[in-house]
């Protein structure tokens, strides 16, 4: 059954002497907004985290991933084509029985969309969870480090320097307390078929996705809080912007450099939401 209400959330996410989303085009750099120095993430690598989750945890018949590793995007739509249920329409419904065979099989899709015109033409798909760009509470700091291998990746480089030590850069954040915002849409959900359980699991690939996501680049990231204002419809009961300033995020007093979540103090203000539910799923 496709979820019937309409969801905002708050999702806060950390970082600690890694870097959690860095930019190809700035020498992997971590993403930052010049002129505030606040520290972003993109939608793009959560979701990539949520997808990584889900793939290593359910049933890849009925929870499989159209965007992953490796993964090439048009053979997966021409398999669509050649199921049973595709194959036999008449050619102006073929389009739309492969969309929907794509929904019911990929997770992602049902969850975020994907365009699959690229192909046999699966159609395009809205999905019912979007989400911004993170950003950091207070400016990050990123840290240069010089780091060496003691070996050279051929005898060439051996016998032109004499060493087989390799030079190499590595950038860290000390600390980075990131603020998401998300929206869960029912209009969409039941264009994509996107259901209670799936909303659930997707709670779940948020609280859990950071800890099957270790590597040395990115340091030691954790999830910290998730806040999750349940409407009571499928229009909502209030604007979400007026929702998310309920959820307030403030520096301890005394505390000059934040080098951890406890030097912050996170804020609810559940009073006075109507028909809004406010649920904590994390914090």
């Amino acid at each position: 059954m496709t979820i019937e209400k309409r969801y905002d959330f708050v999702f806060l996410f950390d970082v600690q002497d890694g870097n959690p989303n860095g930019d190809p085009d700035a020498g992997n750099l971590p993403r930052i907004d010049p002129e505030t120095g606040m520290g972003l993430v993109t939608d793009v690598c959560l979701k990539r985290k949520v997808r990584n989750f889900v793939q290593m945890t359910q049933n890849p018949n009925t929870h499989d991933i159209f965007i992953r590793e490796k993964g090439i995007l048009n053979n997966l739509i021409d398999e669509a084509h050649e199921q049973e249920s595709v194959k036999n329409k008449e050619k102006g419904e073929k389009t739309e029985a492969a969309r929907q065979y794509m929904c019911s099989r990929y997770y992602d899709i049902r969850t975020f969309g994907a365009v699959m015109t690229t192909g046999k033409n699966a159609g395009q798909v809205r999905g019912p969870v979007q989400l911004t760009f993170s950003r950091s509470i207070d400016p990050i700091i990123t840290l240069e480090h010089s780091i060496t291998r003691m070996a050279v990746t051929n005898e060439k480089d051996a016998s032109e320097t004499g060493d087989n030590r390799t030079m190499g850069r590595k950038f860290t954040v000390p600390y980075g307390l990131y603020r998401c915002h998300g929206f869960v849409s029912a209009h969409f959900a039941k264009q994509t078929g996107f259901s209670e359980t799936d909303l659930e699991l997707f709670w779940q690939a948020l609280i859990n996705m950071f800890d099957h996501d270790h590597s040395a680049a990115r340091g030691q990231m954790n999830a910290r809080g998730l806040y999750v204002f349940e409407h009571s419809n499928d229009l909502g009961d209030a604007p979400a912007d007026t929702l998310f300033k309920r959820i307030q995020i403030t520096k301890k007093e005394g505390v000059d450099a934040v080098r951890s979540f406890d030097d912050y103090i996170v804020s609810v203000n559940g009073q006075d939401l109507a028909a809004t539910k406010l649920y904590h799923k994390l914090g």
